[in-house]
């Protein structure tokens, strides 16, 4: 990839957890893009290895290791290896999420009728608390730990910085996904507190919100087998000025900014919106 511009991160060492998945793969590209060495942290090797030798290959430098974001001990691990082989973290991107069936409804509305017409619909009443529990772990405690594992390191050292994903969920939860809805609100709110924590350490926490993009994680609730747009899919182009989806390239520029200690050194404690006007729209 060729990011839309370029900040010196040369000499940084940036962990991205996720950083096998879609979007991981791109923000560990831009980094590498920029001088920084990337340590790609997925819950599988594969994956992980897959994007850092594609870095390797573009003349970049990184590596591959297996974690699990919700394993301490995993994570401890990971450090190790980081350290070992690029140094110690200067940025932190904490990329791993994601949302879970089981903490998802199958109607918008409560309605007693079509629950009678159809008794295998999921409504709020039959939500898997397990379901709901992994997503808000996945999502929240998978920030929470790989923070305070790699952070730690980042206190004896000026200018590292804390970059987590959010969601447009976290302003105004979605319809169908209160579990992912109400774990991103946790990371908006968990990257403020954490941003004020560390202020005086010198590290800078921020965190992007992307709009809405089309992943394997959420195609199912946008398009039919088809191919053709759901409804939720008009009612989401209906509801961003820019009228359409948001590509995951798009979201670079403001990783990046927050990214560089010379562009957004007075900057922590903001969760950017990337979303096409999304939240900013009332819909009159």
């Amino acid at each position: 990839m060729t990011v839309p511009f370029k900040v010196d991160l040369s000499g940084k060492v940036a962990v991205v957890t996720g950083g096998g998945g879609v979007l991981g793969s791109y923000f560990s590209k831009a980094l590498a893009e920029c001088g920084a060495k990337v340590a790609i942290l997925d819950l599988n090797q594969e994956p992980a290895d897959k994007i850092a030798n594609e870095i390797n290959e573009a003349g970049g430098t990184a590596i591959g290791v297996a974690a699990n974001v919700l394993d301490r001990e995993a994570l401890e691990k990971a450090r190790e290896i980081v350290e070992k082989e690029l140094g110690s973290c200067d940025i932190l991107l904490n990329g791993a999420g994601g949302n879970n069936p089981r903490g998802t409804t199958d109607d918008e509305f409560f309605n007693a009728e079509e629950v009678k017409k159809n008794p295998e619909l999921k409504t709020f009443f039959e939500l898997d608390p397990k379901g709901v529990g992994f997503v808000f772990d996945l999502n929240f405690l998978g920030t929470l730990l790989p923070s305070q594992v790699f952070a730690k390191g980042m206190t004896e050292k000026k200018g590292s910085c804390i970059i987590n994903v959010s969601s447009m969920n976290a302003y105004t939860p979605l319809t169908k996904i209160p579990a992912y809805s109400g774990a991103k609100a946790a990371i908006s709110n968990f990257t403020q507190w954490l941003a004020v924590y560390f202020a005086k350490a010198g590290i800078r926490v921020n965190a992007i919100a992307p709009g809405f993009l089309v992943t394997k994680q959420n195609e199912k609730l946008l398009f039919n087998e088809d191919g053709t747009p759901t409804a939720r899919t008009g009612k989401i182009l209906n509801s961003t000025p820019m009228e359409r989806f948001g590509e995951p390239e798009e979201l670079v520029g403001g990783l990046l900014f927050l990214a560089s200690e010379q562009a957004a050194s007075f900057v922590t404690g903001v969760v950017l919106p990337i979303d096409g006007g999304f939240s900013s729209y009332t819909g009159v």
